[in-house]
């Protein structure tokens, strides 16, 4: 698929999301504690103690304004500690610039020294909300950076993360888009650049869009895989309601990941699951899921399919812990045999947790399972760790950490690799309000590259390499802009 065709997805997906916004349904249910649909449970956009649309962001008491999460326990995206309760609809447009000093290059070349990075971005966050019928949540960021590294040279990024909800009585419906064009690893991305890898305006004003899991998005873990590169992840989901407790899940997804360089894999991926959620009471639910992923890679014979049959648990307290375990077997296929097989077994597994703490919180994610070699393997076993915790330093300054691991096993013997590629990902920062409308963020970022094989793949690429971020970063936003 050529760069241009990728863009004009991205932007007519939005547009067509924007444009079935107008339906007029209705459902209102708390996928922990479903009940009737005339319960009056509030939506979102209508909480009776509104963050105030004037500018200012006060913070106090917050968790008495998020909207609970409702997104099922066996859907495709990662529970939330709810999103904040507002009863306008607006747009809010901003700039952003990020200074930063790297070691080793941006694409990993064999420069010791170090090199200077400037973004320079323009991004805007939008919520749109039809009497809570309906809901369009929009963060876009896009911007070009100038670098002193030769062998990178200037370029641009964009990403987009969107997702528009329908209600129908007993039904619910998602479309959901995450859209980027990096000219790294997403794995670490935000990071190492001091926000940059998150869309929007960012700010407690910007909408909260759960993510999709893991297993919905290509993996781009393996560092080896160089240069620019398109990564967009489309889903939808349907929900319907069983009963007062009970409700089925079906959801579908498209992934791909191509590369503007040559020298790297492309592949696409298809996902489908079906599952089944019971509230066990109004904190925890659980429910089992049948899933089928199945990997392409354009130019090349391979393909690959896995069945995964899980269980899963969820909690949810609303601003106090969202969680999400799964676990089952899973059955892989192969077009071309591997190992001498056409077929094996393994194990599917995740876990998703936010814990909200006073004047902070902490975040964990795991997943393992097959994926789709990130550009660098035909088809990977890999196993993925994020970390992350915020704390409110003072009355002005918070203070965040994060830590990410990763590692790839082919599933080959035959193929570059032997053994596995792991990545280790360590960032801190701190950052303070300048007003109203802007803020302020230093940042460190270390990343650790551990090939102990022969599998690395492109100019400049070595076996082990370690490199280094300090970022400053200024961003500033409008006032809110109410919308009809």
């Amino acid at each position: 698929m050529s760069k241009t065709a990728i863009k004009l997805v991205a932007i007519c997906a939005s547009f067509l999301f924007s444009f079935l916004g107008g339906s007029k349904s209705a459902f209102a249910q708390d996928e922990q504690q479903p009940t009737p649909v005339q319960d009056k449970t509030k939506p979102a956009g209508s909480t009776t103690n509104p963050v105030p649309l004037t500018g200012t962001e006060e913070q106090s008491d917050q968790n008495n304004k998020l909207v609970p999460d409702m997104t099922p326990l066996t859907g495709v995206q990662t529970p939330t500690l709810g999103t904040p309760g507002l009863n306008h609809s607006y747009w809010m447009p901003g700039l952003q610039w990020s200074g930063s000093v790297q070691s080793h290059g941006y694409n990993q070349t064999q420069n010791s020294g170090w090199v200077m990075n400037n973004y320079l971005v323009g991004n805007v966050s939008l919520l749109k909300d039809w009497t809570s019928r309906s809901q369009l949540s929009l963060n876009y960021s896009a911007g070009g950076f100038l670098s002193t590294d030769s062998g990178q040279g200037n370029g641009y990024y964009q990403q987009l993360a969107l997702t528009q909800s329908f209600n129908w009585n007993r039904w619910q419906m998602q479309l959901i888009d995450q859209f980027s064009y990096l000219p790294e690893s997403s794995f670490g991305f935000s990071a190492g650049i001091g926000g940059l890898g998150n869309a929007g305006t960012g700010g407690p004003l910007a909408p909260v869009i759960p993510s999709l899991g893991n297993n919905y998005i290509p993996n781009q873990s393996i560092y080896a895989a160089l240069g620019p590169r398109y990564s967009n992840a489309s889903a939808i989901q349907l929900t319907y309601l069983t009963s007062s407790r009970g409700s089925v899940t079906l959801s579908g997804s498209y992934g791909l990941l191509n590369f503007v360089d040559s020298g790297s894999v492309d592949s696409n991926s298809t996902t489908g699951t079906v599952g089944y959620n019971y509230a066990l009471n109004s904190k925890d639910t659980i429910g089992a899921f049948y899933r089928f992923a199945s990997f392409h890679y354009p130019g090349q014979p391979q393909a690959i399919g896995d069945h995964s049959f899980n269980v899963a648990y969820g909690k949810k307290v609303t601003g106090h812990i969202a969680l999400q375990l799964y676990a089952g077997p899973s059955f892989m296929t192969s077009r071309v045999s591997v190992n001498g097989e056409s077929s094996t077994h393994g194990v599917n597994a995740g876990a998703n947790m936010q814990y909200g703490f006073e004047r902070g919180t902490f975040s964990l994610g795991y997943s393992h399972g097959v994926s789709g070699g990130s550009g660098v393997l035909v088809g990977t076993t890999s196993d993925l760790i994020t970390t992350g915790v915020t704390h409110q330093l003072s009355r002005l300054w918070d203070g965040q950490a994060n830590f990410g691991y990763a590692r790839n096993t082919p599933l080959s013997v035959s193929s570059a690799s032997s053994t596995g590629f792991n990545a280790y990902t360590f960032g801190a920062g701190i950052n303070r309000p300048l007003g109203r409308n802007a803020t302020f963020a230093l940042n460190y970022y270390l990343n650790i590259q551990d090939y102990s094989t022969s599998g690395c793949t492109g100019t400049g690429c070595t076996l082990n390499q370690k490199y280094q971020y300090v970022t400053i970063n200024l961003q500033w936003h409008t006032r809110p802009f109410v919308l009809p």
